[in-house]
């Protein structure tokens, strides 16, 4: 069973232990005590308190995209603003790199916003008497960086997000997803270690939100950021996340790559959660394939990491096994009709 915890790696990009956020008086007393058992109204009416997060630890190593999933109340939004303390957690430790964020003095934490993290909000935050330029060179405006320099640079972040062409507008001739692209933009343009995403698409219509996506998994193809992202949407989750932390009552239920959140749930709340995902959509076409025998002929080929699902098509036209590669092109196996309808049976039963 998968741990319900994200913890193990030493060269992590974010590290975090034993985080709490409690609201309310005297927060620390209920931090690790028979309180912070009870239910949520009763703690209230008996302390005043409210835990918002409880015990978190996790290491997110770089390169990794880490999304943290729950319904509204979750504890999901405080987790992410406490990692550079735009809420101050009540115990417990964050380290991002070699910085143990928690103890940093007011010089040191504003380095860390301005140059090691960025941040994606649900809501676009942009500068409406600003162009579109001047509002992705913001934060190299901030850090004082010359006038040149911070425009050219902001001009080729927003080639690599789609709007070379829209520098000159403001904010108000933008549709939504453009607005969204430019804060994208602005994030990536300080070149930051770390891009933090608070349920940056949960306003935006479900065709453009789908189109944000692709650039999510674009751009962690070209830029290669450590990514931690807030979602509510598990399908939104699935796709993006290399694992997934479900939260509950401020707490980690369980943390995994999306094939074992779905293949084997931690207990019935998360078994909830993904009931209705198929598993072709999730498991990856090396944990079917076999052994290629030296005759065989292919119908097709796909690397390591592509779904079940994707390659369905590819063995109902033909009968030939689809050949499997790594990504640098060596042949590692095949997966044909049988395996494929052997998964996709399952997910009836």
């Amino acid at each position: 069973m998968t741990s319900i915890t994200a913890v193990g790696e030493t060269n992590s990009s974010i590290s975090v232990r034993g985080l709490w956020k409690v609201y309310g008086p005297k927060p620390e007393r209920v931090v690790g005590s028979e309180l912070a058992d009870l239910p949520r109204k009763q703690l209230e009416a008996q302390t005043g308190n409210v835990v918002a997060m409880r015990d978190i630890d996790m290491d997110i190593v770089p390169g990794e995209v880490f999304v943290v999933m729950g319904l509204s109340g979750s504890g999901k939004s405080t987790l992410i603003r406490c990692l550079t303390r735009l809420i101050e957690p009540t115990v417990g430790t964050v380290r991002i790199g070699e910085i143990d964020v928690t103890k940093a003095d007011k010089d040191t934490l504003l380095d860390v916003r301005r140059n090691k993290v960025s941040m994606v909000f649900q809501h676009f935050g942009l500068l409406p008497h600003r162009t579109v330029t001047d509002n992705v060179a913001f934060g190299l405006e901030v850090r004082g960086v010359d006038k040149v320099a911070r425009r050219r640079k902001a001009n080729e972040t927003l080639e690599l997000v789609g709007l070379s062409e829209m520098g000159t507008y403001r904010p108000h001739q933008l549709s939504g997803g453009q607005q969204q692209r430019v804060g994208l933009a602005r994030a990536l343009a300080t070149d930051p270690d770390i891009l933090l995403f608070d349920e940056p698409f949960s306003a935006l219509d479900p065709l453009i939100r789908r189109d944000m996506q692709d650039e999510i998994v674009r751009l962690r193809r070209e830029v290669n950021k450590t990514m931690v992202f807030i979602t509510h949407d598990l399908s939104e989750a699935l796709r993006l996340g290399d694992r997934i932390a479900i939260m509950r009552d401020g707490r980690f239920v369980q943390v995994g790559t999306p094939e074992s959140v779905v293949v084997e749930p931690a207990d019935d709340y998360v078994e909830n959660f993904v009931r209705d995902v198929p598993r072709s959509f999730v498991v990856p076409v090396e944990h079917v394939m076999r052994d290629v025998d030296g005759s065989t002929e292919f119908s097709g080929s796909v690397t390591v990491g592509t779904k079940v699902r994707d390659v369905i098509r590819l063995v109902a036209h033909s009968d030939h096994p689809v050949q499997i590669v790594d990504h640098d092109g060596r042949q590692v196996g095949c997966v044909d009709r049988v395996h494929v309808l052997s998964l996709i049976a399952g997910e009836a039963e």
